[in-house]
């Protein structure tokens, strides 16, 4: 009974589609069971309704739902237990990612958890339930699609966290015997190619095409994507990947070549379907690379969660992106929530193709303009970041930290002639704030009393973007060098920058950090390559701008260890996969911990 109050409960919340309002008429909700529930099409669709907000990592891999999901800033830990940023309002640090990002996951787990066999049983129970619903046939293929659809994107979730999971897939009841009440866990390989053939077996049975009124359900190519994705993953983790506790964790590296076909075969279904392209809606590269987080249902878009600018902690379906992460002035008084690294930032390529990387050196010598320090970038830098002078609202951005008097003399407060020592933006942070995502209609004063959760734009789970970048890195690693050039080629093109002579793997990864960066993908990106522990154990680092009044140019300085001296990133072994901990594992003594966790 708590399950169906839960069901009828969820449709205010209208997460990805509204309900018929008819539902509200039937019977006292103390009285309706679980026959009168598959007997009414509108409950039915409740039912579905409640298994999409019971996934609430669609929103960016959150944690939970309202202030643990997207209407909160949990929306960026993701990012921020990356290489990608940080967390900087140093006096009110929420962001659970963050204490786990020095080093601190241990066997008791907190970091990204999501165990959710609680959603996998209301599926599986959908899916039981749906062949003898009064639905029209072709409802109830296109519902058990969906069903099934939803189910492989759980256990993809589950995979990336953990591994192999236990795979469950009809609905458990307390007469059933032990073994199947309290299961093993499965091999990784079994989950991915559970998730493989579902995904592959869904997309003959889901539209092509989503109406209008069905946005935010997937399609025959959201179920493509899942594949093409799922596959890639599996191929990297065979190739890259060891196998351990008899493959609980770890595919055969025999079995790379077969998932990166698979994802091949998924990714050029898409392609060549033509239903999809590269966003190309404004000539200037920037503007057109902001408006594809912007502009809704655009040509890029596969598959994605559905906001509008209702606040979702009052009912509504917005979330949080634009209160937390806009420059200033803000409700708060606050803003720059996540702050991008400068590592991040120097990864963007100049426009003309050389490295983006500053001399750090040189730069930290003379006097610069803004344009000297960051000139001919990439266009995607630009739509990613803002930084000492972007344009917001009307107004130019000010971070500079500090001004420079004609003696050499640098003061951080007061003033000098009137020039403020400091300017209107966050000058302790990495001195880069996020601006993919963010609307500059979006009216960031009126966040207090918990109002912030209005951000109208959709999240964007799939896109074609990836779908290229996915077919690049699948053709390269079967050595089909000729097809990644291609693919990588098509997305510098739209981007504006000078297209590649050649490719090699550290440039597919290159371009998959910066196209899809802040996208939620950079941290599963480097955990399937194995190169984590690399790639995240580095004391990063961000830029200060220091005024000079005289000449109105800029004295930079590169921040070291700009985490802080006593925060350390330091991402070990055993973080390839998270724990199982200790609390399942005492519910369930078939379940084997992860290794390395004790």
């Amino acid at each position: 009974m708590k399950k169906l109050l839960l069901i009828l409960g969820v449709i205010g919340v209208g997460m990805f589609f509204s309900c018929n309002k008819e539902v509200l008429n039937k019977k006292p909700l103390n009285i309706i069971s679980d026959e009168d529930v598959w007997k009414d099409p509108a409950l039915i669709n409740a039912y579905l309704t409640q298994i999409y907000y019971d996934m609430p990592w669609l929103g960016n891999d959150c944690s939970g739902n309202g202030l643990s999901g997207d209407a909160a800033w949990n929306f960026a830990d993701i990012d921020d237990v990356s290489d990608e940023s940080f967390p900087q309002w140093r006096d009110w640090n929420p962001s659970t990612a963050f204490t786990y990002k020095y080093g601190k996951l241990t066997i008791s787990g907190g970091l990204l958890d999501w165990w959710g066999y609680n959603t996998i049983r209301e599926i599986n129970q959908f899916i039981q339930n749906i062949p003898g619903s009064p639905l029209q046939a072709a409802e109830k293929k296109s519902k058990l699609a969906e069903a099934r659809f939803l189910r492989a994107f759980c256990y993809f979730a589950l995979a990336k966290r953990y591994g192999g999971v236990p795979l469950i897939t009809t609905v458990q009841s307390e007469t059933d015997p032990s073994a199947t009440l309290f299961p093993k866990r499965g091999t990784e390989q079994s989950i991915y190619d559970f998730i493989i053939s579902e995904a592959d077996a869904c997309s003959s049975d889901l539209p092509p095409v989503i109406s209008a009124d069905s946005l935010g359900h997937p399609s025959k190519y959201a179920a493509l994507a899942l594949e093409s994705r799922a596959a890639l993953y599996a191929g990297s983790i065979a190739q890259f990947g060891t196998v351990q506790l008899n493959g609980v964790v770890g595919i055969p590296s025999n079995l790379s070549n077969t998932y990166y076909q698979k994802s091949l075969t998924a990714s050029q279904a898409i392609i060549k379907s033509g239903n999809f392209a590269l966003y190309n809606g404004d000539a200037n590269k920037t503007t057109n690379f902001r408006n594809i987080f912007l502009v809704k249902n655009n040509t890029e878009v596969i598959f994605c969660k559905k906001h509008d600018a209702n606040n979702e902690l009052s009912g509504g379906n917005g979330w949080c992106v634009d209160f937390f992460n806009c420059p200033r002035p803000q409700g708060w008084g606050r803003g720059l929530y996540d702050q991008a690294y400068l590592e991040l930032a120097e990864a963007f390529p100049h426009a003309d193709g050389t490295p983006g990387t500053l001399d750090r050196t040189a730069i930290q010598q003379g006097l610069y303009t803004i344009d000297q320090v960051w000139a001919n970038k990439d266009p995607r830098f630009y739509a990613t970041f803002y930084t000492q002078g972007s344009e917001w609202k009307g107004a130019t951005l000010d971070f500079h930290a500090g001004l420079r008097e004609p003696d050499g003399t640098i003061i951080t407060s007061g003033a000098y002639n009137g020039i403020a020592a400091t300017g209107d933006q966050d000058f302790q942070g990495t001195g880069l704030g996020v601006l993919k995502y963010l609307d500059e209609s979006h009216d960031n004063m009126a966040g207090t009393n918990s109002g912030w959760a209005t951000s109208a734009q959709d999240w964007l789970i799939f896109r074609y973007a990836e779908i290229l970048l996915n077919d690049a890195e699948a053709a390269f690693e079967s050595g089909n060098t000729a097809q990644a050039l291609i693919d990588i080629n098509q997305i510098r093109n739209r981007a504006g920058v000078a297209p590649l002579t050649n490719i090699t793997r550290d440039a597919i990864h290159n371009e998959r950090r910066i196209e899809l960066a802040f996208e939620g993908h950079r941290y599963w990106d480097v955990r399937r390559w194995r190169t984590a522990v690399t790639d995240l154990s580095v004391r990063w680092s961000g830029i200060r701008y220091i005024l000079d009044a005289a000449s109105g140019k800029y004295q930079i300085q590169i921040i070291n260890n700009v985490d802080g001296t006593s925060n350390i990133p330091q991402f070990r072994q055993e973080n390839y996969y998270l724990p199982i901990t200790i609390a399942r594992t005492a519910n369930n003594p078939n379940l084997v911990e992860n290794p390395g966790y004790k």
